[in-house]
């Protein structure tokens, strides 16, 4: 008994010293440039809301395609991953937008993903 407590004592203590103290959520550190292929997003430049709700719809049905289609389903590249996030994404930027609210984080975040989803596919 008293070996498993030190052996449990231990390998906790191994743990915790080599813990770079970012745990598991991404809060204060390191980032990563996750849209390196947007740069300003087009999505909220657009100051027509008509339009900016059709291009929405088209980003989110191509990402529709591809996360249903079997190709991509089963393909080593991640371009279903990012089909994934972008149809979410384009989802509740058009949700927000049906009630005339730009969410600029979702419309960067659907343009965004979508570039990254087209990246991957060709």
């Amino acid at each position: 008994m008293k070996r498993s407590t030190r052996l449990l004592v231990s390998t906790a203590a191994l743990l915790l010293a080599g813990s770079t103290g970012f745990a598991a959520d991404i809060i204060d550190g390191p980032t990563g440039d996750y849209c390196r292929v947007v740069g300003t997003s087009n999505l909220v430049l657009t100051e027509n809301i008509v339009d900016l709700k059709a291009e929405v719809v088209k980003l989110m049905d191509e990402s529709v395609a591809v996360a249903n289609s079997s190709e991509w389903i089963h393909s080593a590249r991640p371009a279903f991953v990012w089909a994934s996030e972008a149809k979410v994404a384009c989802g509740k930027a058009y949700g927000y937008l049906k009630t005339n609210y730009r969410d600029e984080d979702y419309l960067n975040k659907c343009e965004c993903f979508h570039d990254r989803m087209v990246e991957y596919m060709n």
